[in-house]
């Protein structure tokens, strides 16, 4: 019971006991539950994460080397709640000012979320935390070396790289981005996920007439596969 109600006190617990029909003392539930530590007390992130999936967005940083060992940054927002990749943009200077403006773009046709979850990389910098603010987003950093605090995001950055960057020799910025575009359409229209009960971010229904056809995606390393109506 003090488990599955990591916010009840020893009377609140004791009472539902009283209920069960169990007639013990208070200090006797006491004994038996188990203490709590400092890292446990409030609501625990798994639980933060589930009550307001709808309201969270993610981001994060990662690098792409080029064949002329130039280094492009890309920025990636990501929906908390489908996994869907909302918006990205790459650059050879990763500025605070150029990352408020990013945050502009995502959100121009799209619905203010409540939370925004990130690293402490520097390059969220104080004018990208007075961008969050002027929104009226909480900005949620994640604890110093605890990349699981931004787990899907980390996720989508190692299946960019594996399935994807891995595999493609990037020449210049506009290439890279015209890469990514094609990828993260893949992403979200026809990929399908684990975690979404093998849907895609953007529902794909199920057909069963027609017959099955398959394009080529992603620069050719994968493919889509539907029906086509007869």
């Amino acid at each position: 019971m003090a488990e599955d109600n990591p916010q009840w006190g020893i009377p609140r617990i004791h009472g539902e006991m009283l209920k069960l029909g169990f007639d013990i003392y208070q200090a006797i539930v006491w004994r038996y539950v188990p203490k709590k530590d400092g890292s446990t007390n409030g609501q625990r992130w798994k639980t933060f994460l589930k009550n307001h999936a709808s309201e969270i967005i993610l981001i994060d940083f990662f690098c792409v080397p080029t064949t002329n060992f130039k280094l492009l940054h890309v920025l990636v927002f990501l929906s908390h709640e489908r996994r869907k990749v909302i918006h990205f943009n790459v650059t050879t200077n990763p500025t605070s000012e150029w990352a408020s403006q990013q945050l502009k773009n995502a959100l121009y046709n799209s619905d203010t979320p409540k939370y925004l979850i990130r690293d402490r990389d520097c390059r969220f910098g104080n004018v990208f935390k007075d961008c969050v603010g002027s929104f009226g987003i909480r900005d949620v950093v994640s604890i110093y070396r605890s990349p699981w605090q931004n787990g899907y995001c980390e996720r989508v950055i190692g299946n960019i790289r594996r399935k994807f960057l891995d595999h493609v020799i990037v020449i210049t910025e506009n290439y890279l981005r015209k890469l990514l575009n094609e990828y993260f359409h893949y992403y979200n229209h026809q990929r399908t996920h684990l975690g979404l009960n093998k849907d895609s971010p953007e529902t794909r229904p199920a057909k069963v007439i027609g017959k099955i056809e398959n394009v080529p995606v992603a620069n050719g390393l994968h493919n889509y596969y539907y029906r086509k109506p007869a």
